[in-house]
């Protein structure tokens, strides 16, 4: 049987312009430090291989596994790789060090399985300070302990020390964390690295050698309340559709599942081609923020699997066929996330894999 292509008109569009310009942006808000750009998760749901082409200026990129790391160098990617949550097997070591990978050292048994394993050559390595996150990193008691063991280690070229921020998007800050974390490397000469996309942007004292913006370059806000563009970051993904279908509601009738919205008056509606498969929160209530034929409306009724539905009253050119914006230019990601009680970071990365993908 031949293969088929879906002519279902959901897609998403990666502006690679955007990430160039993101990037420029971290670069000018921190113009003496490097940037390790952090793609993790499938470059935060736009494509790996997309956004590195898009972010090819980083000195850096961080991810998480080696089979991010290898597609990288396979494609011919020669920044440093940062392995953020580091290394699990000692065969792991082993091709970090075939790969030239750098991986973060954040509790004691990395630190063993580095001093143990038979390597190629040393390897550059992060070492965490856990300043509060109380995520990853060691805890000031053992940091010394572990410099120290590092510094020592026949496998470990160059260390850069560094630590990720519980609370640099609001108002609790990085003060304490900052100043804890300048106390543990004080008289250490080591490259550093500490500051998020929150923090590049609002605290140049956590700048240091190296910078690791995330949700910023990707033009969604790191700070709750405050929209991307206040900051000019622009959205690097649009995802879009049609209206594939028009049902206009008597006084009391209802749509969707559930019939959580009911017409108070004749109301016209547009059902989207987008449901919760595709990667659209379900939770999303009724008023969450659509544009139909480029004009702002808004949702109506429950998200179901494969389809939502959009208020056309006043959009007197809208049929089917229209184009509808879900999120983009028009639509920051951030107001869906914020109407769904969840952030722009969980909306991005849950692009589900059968909404078709394109780069420009």
């Amino acid at each position: 049987m031949p293969l088929v292509h879906s002519r279902r008109p959901i897609s998403a569009t990666i502006h690679l312009a955007a990430l160039r310009h993101n990037l420029a942006l971290a670069k000018s808000k921190a113009p003496q430090s490097k940037v390790m750009a952090v793609i993790k998760a499938n470059g935060y749901g736009h494509g790996l291989l997309r956004v590195a082409e898009g972010l090819r200026a980083a000195e850096g990129f961080a991810i998480l596994s080696l089979d991010e790391a290898l597609a990288l160098r396979q494609a011919g990617f020669q920044q440093t790789l940062l392995l953020l949550e580091g290394l699990f097997f000692v065969h792991e070591a082993m091709l970090a060090a075939q790969y030239e990978l750098t991986p973060v050292v954040h509790n004691f048994q990395q630190l063993e399985m580095l001093e143990n394993a038979a390597l190629l050559k040393p390897l550059e390595v992060f070492l965490k300070l856990n300043t509060g996150m109380n995520r990853l990193g060691f805890v000031a008691d053992d940091f010394a302990k572990a410099y120290e063991r590092l510094s020592q280690c026949r496998n470990v070229a160059g260390i850069t020390l560094m630590t990720h921020f519980a609370t640099a998007d609001d108002a609790l800050g990085v003060a304490a964390p900052l100043a804890l974390f300048r106390l543990m490397t004080a008289g250490l000469s080591q490259p550093k690295s500490l500051a998020n996309s929150a923090a590049l942007l609002r605290y140049p004292e956590t700048h240091a050698d190296w910078v690791r913006p995330g949700i910023m370059l990707y033009g969604a806000t790191p700070v709750s309340g405050i929209p991307a563009a206040s900051f000019g970051l622009k959205p690097a993904m649009s995802l879009t559709s049609e209206i594939i279908a028009v049902q206009n509601l008597e006084v009391g009738e209802s749509v969707g599942y559930g019939m959580r919205f009911t017409a108070a008056q004749k109301t016209r509606v547009g059902v989207v081609a987008c449901g919760y498969a595709d990667g659209y929160p379900r939770h999303a209530p009724s008023g969450t923020a659509i544009a139909v034929a480029g004009k702002m409306t808004h949702t109506l009724g429950r998200v179901s699997m494969d389809m939502l539905f959009a208020d056309l009253s006043g959009i007197t050119q809208a049929d089917i066929g229209s184009p509808v914006e879900l999120w983009g230019e028009q639509v920051p990601v951030d107001a869906v996330a914020e109407a769904s009680g969840t952030v722009g970071y969980e909306l991005l990365c849950a692009l589900a894999d059968r909404v078709r993908v394109k780069a420009i």
